[in-house]
């Protein structure tokens, strides 16, 4: 069984996402964000269930599609999974992933 750690830039990640949604919906916001943070549970048992980032093409840097993000992670070798960030997918990518390094 993998651990799933969360970056803290992917946590500011959800934090702003909740910010920007509850300037419409306080309540759509907090749904929103705990839809995404749980969504990484699966990662526990299936810690390749994400598609590799097309991006990086890295074989360890992955993401999981939830409705309009991505939230993209990285799978060490000892089965330790970090998050690294949350991002709307109508957004780029580049610049905002930074994988652990010595993978």
């Amino acid at each position: 069984m993998a651990e799933v750690i969360w970056s803290d830039s992917a946590i500011q990640d959800l934090n702003d996402i909740g910010e920007y949604i509850s300037k419409d919906s306080e309540k759509y916001a907090e749904i929103t964000v705990s839809q995404l943070f749980s969504s990484t549970d699966i990662l526990e048992d299936h810690p390749k269930a994400g598609k590799i980032v097309p991006e990086f093409e890295i074989e360890s840097i992955r993401e999981l599609i939830r409705g309009n993000y991505r939230i993209v992670y990285q799978l060490t070798e000892d089965q330790l999974i970090q998050i690294l960030a949350v991002h709307h997918s109508a957004r780029l990518l580049g610049g905002v992933i930074y994988p652990v390094k010595g993978e």
